[in-house]
């Protein structure tokens, strides 16, 4: 009987091992003592990726929602934000844009894909001429129905054994989360700027 050969793992040419028994420990990414435990920030790294999984698992959840009804996810955002904030007499595109936290101008496009679906209809505002209010058609109201059921069965899911008060706590901490991110963009931009302009962060030691 032939002996299987013992595969040999070979190293690849980007995989560079460090110095043998010396443990690399990299800086805290962050300095806010709050979210600091025992002076590290493996804890709050740890936050962070559960909070990027489940961001990404919503975005999954509002794709189906868009596709059972063949729309993609950011016409279903628009169409369910409308059957909640028309009222008696239709809702402004800034509104509109404010409830589901996408930009005017995004709303704007899908208001008029939706209007050509047959799912929404628009009319002048009777207050300002200059603005349009949006509203469900009746091919909307059956849409927003038909998908319901499924809503219920993924949120149910989605927020089993989730205390009311964490919740609200959650909501509270998604609304400071979003203002601070604002800042957060704005030195993004400065950051990119400042490197398009000929600035450039230190290379790491032992690099080309």
């Amino acid at each position: 009987m032939a002996r299987s050969a013992k595969k040999r793992l070979v190293p690849q040419p980007d995989a560079v091992a460090g110095p043998r028994g010396r443990t690399f420990l990299p800086p805290a990414t962050i300095t806010l003592p709050a979210m600091l435990k025992a002076g590290g920030d493996v804890a709050f790294r740890e936050a962070l990726y559960l909070m990027v999984l489940a961001f990404s698992r919503l975005s999954v959840c509002r794709e189906a929602f868009g596709r059972t009804l063949g729309l993609t996810a950011s016409q279903f955002i628009v169409l369910i934000g409308t059957a909640y904030r028309q009222g008696s007499d239709g809702v402004s595109i800034r509104g509109l844009a404010d409830h589901t936290q996408l930009a005017a101008t995004h709303v704007t496009t899908e208001v008029g894909r939706l209007i050509g679906k047959g799912l929404l209809t628009k009319q002048p505002s009777t207050r300002d001429r200059r603005s349009v209010l949006v509203r469900l058609s009746r091919r909307g109201e059956d849409a927003i129905r038909a998908i319901n059921p499924l809503q219920r069965r993924i949120n149910d899911l989605l927020f089993a054994d989730v205390p009311r008060e964490d919740f609200a706590a959650l909501s509270r901490f998604l609304e400071q989360f979003a203002l601070n991110s604002e800042y957060a963009l704005a030195e993004i931009r400065r950051s990119d700027r400042e490197r398009s302009a000929g600035r450039r962060l230190p290379r790491a030691a032992g690099q080309a």
